[in-house]
């Protein structure tokens, strides 16, 4: 029979000693014990599935350091010898959010193109199926991106000046560019709470992320129209892209090239050497910025989640 529990500290060892061998993302020992003295990841957090008193099951629950529950699903497995592994790991899951009382999300991450190969295509779909079925139902699929000084910043196009501005001025910009966006998250904030609602929750999310406001640029033509902004941010492991976007009657001018290029001036004039940035793979324009901008796609992010707006 199998049990599923959350770990207490006499458990380390055998968590910390899984090995994921499939080509999928995973957590290995150094960075979970790394994060577990940083408070993000947490015995109480960290689930097993149990046969005989033998681990066959793992999920790394991760959270930021201060927080009262976890909000990422970052590492799901379970032993390739117990036959059914979809519905194990959907028991896991679900034995963890009966005490998470807010939306989580997992992310499953593989190289692009994973559909063409048979084994990171078996090694998404059962951990998929496991996550619908345990109510993570909600998907969107991410293409992420890296930019490294060999990269080459990009140059300032000249067409667009940038400046420091007030909250209210950039939560005026957050509302604007969300109308028409390709972003599923901002679509379905869109659906669900209106415009209002959508920009403050987006601005909000960004003044609390580890990157600094002083960043925060709002873009002008050089009539003084308000063309769009530059949000550079940061995780708690590197800085990246964070927001930017294009008010509606300025898109298809090709002005998101000079946003993304402020971002990117921005870190490396800070000396980063490494910028991260996402984006739906429904959004081809900003795929394709992002290529133009000399980032380069990394990996496929498939992002469920038991939010249930539409």
């Amino acid at each position: 029979m199998i049990s599923y529990r959350p770990t207490v500290p006499a458990d380390l060892d055998r968590v910390t000693a899984w090995i994921v061998t499939e080509p999928v993302g995973w957590i290995p020992a150094g960075r979970y014990l790394a994060e577990l003295a940083e408070n993000m990841y947490r015995p109480e957090w960290t689930w097993i599935a149990e046969v005989d008193g033998r681990v066959v099951g793992r999920a790394l629950w991760w959270g930021p350091r201060d927080s009262a529950h976890p909000v990422a699903l970052d590492c799901l497995d379970v032993d390739s010898a117990m036959g059914d592994r979809a519905a194990i790991a959907a028991e896991l899951i679900r034995a963890a959010l009966a005490g998470f009382p807010q939306p989580v999300q997992y992310a499953i991450k593989a190289a692009g193109g994973w559909r063409d190969d048979p084994a990171t295509s078996m090694a998404v779909g059962w951990r998929r199926v496991a996550a619908h079925a345990a109510g993570l139902t909600r998907e969107v699929e991410r293409l992420q991106f890296e930019w490294a000084p060999a990269d080459g910043v990009p140059p300032a196009g000249g067409r667009l000046r940038f400046a420091e501005a007030s909250d209210e001025e950039f939560l005026t910009v957050f509302a604007r560019i969300a109308e028409g966006s390709m972003d599923a998250q901002t679509r379905a904030n869109l659906a669900a709470k209106g415009v209002d609602a959508t920009a403050r929750e987006e601005m909000d999310f960004y003044l609390n992320a580890p990157g600094k406001r002083e960043w925060w640029r709002i873009a002008y033509t050089h009539e003084g129209e308000v063309a769009g902004m530059a949000i550079p941010s940061a995780t708690p492991y590197n800085v990246n892209v964070g927001y930017l976007g294009v008010v509606p009657e300025f898109r298809g001018r090709g002005y998101v090239d000079e946003v993304l290029a402020e971002i990117t001036r921005i870190h490396a004039a800070n000396g980063e050497l490494r910028i991260t940035a996402t984006t739906d793979v429904g959004n081809a324009p900003m795929a394709a910025a992002f290529g133009r901008a000399g980032y380069r796609n990394t990996e496929i992010r498939i992002n469920l989640s038991n939010d249930l707006r539409p």
